[in-house]
């Protein structure tokens, strides 16, 4: 990885069955109230840092009887759709405002 790329924030997953998954953290935003986090798989090779092409999309929940927060893959096609179009929007946003300082330099 480049010096100049930003650190990604990584984060470790554990499915039903007990295998852990190591997963980047690519956008973290609100929408209707609630939170949530697009996460996208990692793999090493040759010991370096490469992201899957697949996103998930997950929801942050509390767990009221623990106060901890928990992430739930967003199931609902409705709430994904929503979700999706959000994160679309919001990267397009992103890309807007990175081409724009690189104009600037």
């Amino acid at each position: 990885m480049d010096s100049s790329e930003e650190k990604l924030d990584l984060i470790t997953l554990v499915d039903e069955a007990g295998n852990e998954h190591e997963f980047a953290v690519v956008d973290f935003f609100p929408l209707d109230e609630k939170q949530y986090a697009i996460l996208v798989p990692v793999r090493y090779d040759a010991e370096e840092l490469d992201l899957d092409d697949e996103a998930y999309i997950f929801r942050v929940d509390l767990d009221v009887e623990s106060g901890e927060e928990t992430l739930v893959e967003v199931e609902d096609e409705t709430e994904w759709n929503q979700v999706a179009q959000e994160w679309e929007n919001r990267a397009k946003e992103l890309g807007t405002e990175e081409d724009e300082e690189e104009d600037s330099n």
